[in-house]
C-alpha cells in the first residue's frame, strides 16, 4: 500500500515512473504539500487538476505497481552499493535544487557530498589530441584549485577532464544518461570505478534504463545545474556540449569556451559560443577572474572587529604548504609580483602560480591591474 511506503520509497516510485517529466513531478509535489506519498494516495480527479497531468499520467500514478517494481529496484541498489537521494538530503547538490526542473531524486554511487564548488568541463566525443590535452590540463588545474570537476563520462573531452582531476587526486563527478548499472562507453569501466571510489557517479534514471535521445539532454541539464560554470573545450555547432551550454545560460551559470583552429569542425561550436557572449578561456585564470568579478558584485560582509582574527589568519590551517608560504609574504600590506615572491620564498614560478590561484579562489589575494598581487581587504 502507498500509505506504508517511506517518503524516500515514494520519491523513488515517482522519479522512476515512465513519461512523467521533472517539471510535472515538481508541480505535483507543490500541489500535495511536498509529500510524495500523498500523490500516490490521491484520486484521479485531484491528480488531473494539476497542470500537465492528463489521463495517461494519472493512470500511471494510480497503477504505479504495474509500471515499477520497487522491491527489485531496492535490491539492485543494495547490490550496487549505491543510494537514492532526494532534494531533501544533504548529499543532493545545492545548486541543482535551484534550477527550474531539478530531478526529484538521484541515484548515486560514491560517497562524495558536494562540499566543493563544481565546474563542468564538456566537449566532443570525436575530439583532437589538442582538445584532449586541454581538457586533461583544465581538469587537473581545476581540481588542484579545489573545484570538483563535473562531466558526462563520454568518450573524448569528458574522459580527459575526469582523468585530469583524478591524476592530481582531485574530486570529479560523472553524470550518466543511463542507469547506474550501464557503463557507456564500455571502455570507461575502469574510469567509472575510479570516479566512484573518490567522487561520485550520478544518474536520475532507474537501473536498466538505456541511453537515448531523451536521456542525454536530461543528463546535460544536470551537468550544468550542479556547476558554477560550464567550460566547453571542443564541440561542433550541433554537439551535445552546446546543449549543456544552452542549459547553463538558462540556469544563470557562467559559460566558457576554449578557442581552436578555424578550419577544425570541433572548434566551430566554441567559436559560436564566444561570438554569442561566452567567456573566451585560455587558462584557469580566466575562471578565477570571472568568479572574482562576480564576487565583487555580491553584498560585502561586515568588517571584523579589532579583536577578531582576519580572514587569512582564520583560513591559514586549511592552506597547503606552498599557499601558507606565499600568503605569509603579503603580511603588512605587501604588493608583490611572481618574480618577487620567487625571490622571497625560493619557490619556482610555476609553484607560486599554483599557490596564487589557490589563494585567489579562497578570496585571500587579488590580482591587480599591473599584474602584481595583494591581500584582499577583510571587508
Amino acid at each position: 500500500m502507498a500509505d506504508l511506503l517511506t517518503e524516500r520509497q515514494a520519491f523513488m516510485v515517482l522519479n522512476d515512473l515512465p513519461n512523467i517529466g521533472p517539471i510535472t513531478l515538481n508541480r505535483l509535489l507543490e500541489k500535495f504539500g511536498s509529500d510524495p506519498r500523498e500523490i500516490l494516495l490521491s484520486d484521479k480527479r485531484r491528480l488531473e487538476s494539476v497542470r500537465g497531468v492528463g489521463p495517461e499520467t494519472s493512470a500511471a500514478l494510480l497503477n504505479w505497481r504495474t509500471h515499477f517494481d520497487l522491491a527489485r529496484e531496492e535490491d539492485r541498489l543494495a547490490k550496487a552499493g549505491a543510494a537514492f537521494i532526494t532534494t531533501r538530503d544533504a548529499g543532493y547538490p545545492k545548486l541543482l535544487r535551484e534550477i527550474n526542473d531539478p530531478p526529484i531524486g538521484l541515484y548515486r554511487k560514491g560517497d562524495y557530498l558536494f562540499e566543493q564548488p563544481c565546474m563542468a568541463v564538456v566537449g566532443s566525443r570525436r575530439t583532437t589530441l589538442y582538445g584532449q590535452s586541454v581538457a586533461k590540463k583544465l581538469g587537473a588545474q581545476l581540481a588542484q584549485l579545489g573545484f570538483c570537476v563535473v562531466s558526462g563520462l563520454a568518450r573524448g573531452i569528458d574522459t580527459a577532464a575526469h582523468e585530469g582531476a583524478l591524476s592530481v587526486g582531485g574530486k570529479t563527478v560523472a553524470v550518466l544518461g543511463c542507469g547506474l548499472d550501464i557503463v557507456y562507453p564500455p571502455e570507461n569501466l575502469d574510469l567509472y570505478r575510479r570516479i566512484a571510489e573518490t567522487g561520485a557517479v550520478l544518474s536520475e534514471f532507474p537501473f536498466g534504463r538505456k541511453a537515448d535521445r531523451q536521456t542525454f539532454p536530461m543528463r546535460n541539464r544536470v551537468v550544468s545545474g550542479i556547476s558554477e560554470g560550464v567550460i566547453v573545450v571542443e564541440s561542433d555547432v550541433s554537439g551535445g556540449a552546446m546543449i549543456t551550454a544552452r542549459f547553463a545560460g538558462e540556469q544563470g551559470r557562467l559559460i566558457f569556451a576554449v578557442p581552436g583552429r578555424i578550419d577544425q569542425a570541433t572548434s566551430h561550436g566554441c567559436h559560436q559560443l564566444i561570438r554569442d557572449g561566452a567567456t573566451l578561456l585560455t587558462s584557469v585564470d580566466d575562471v578565477l577572474s570571472e568568479l572574482n568579478y562576480l564576487d565583487g558584485l555580491h553584498p560585502k560582509t561586515a568588517k571584523l572587529s579589532d579583536d577578531e582574527p582576519d580572514l587569512l589568519e582564520r583560513l591559514m590551517p586549511s592552506l597547503s604548504g606552498m599557499e601558507k608560504q606565499v600568503a605569509a609574504c603579503f603580511a603588512g600590506g605587501s604588493i608583490l609580483g611572481i618574480d618577487a615572491l620567487a625571490g622571497v620564498t625560493g619557490l619556482a614560478a610555476a609553484e607560486i602560480s599554483v599557490a596564487l590561484m589557490g589563494l585567489e579562489l579562497k578570496r585571500l589575494v587579488a590580482k591587480r591591474a599591473d599584474g602584481a598581487f595583494e591581500a584582499r581587504s577583510p571587508v
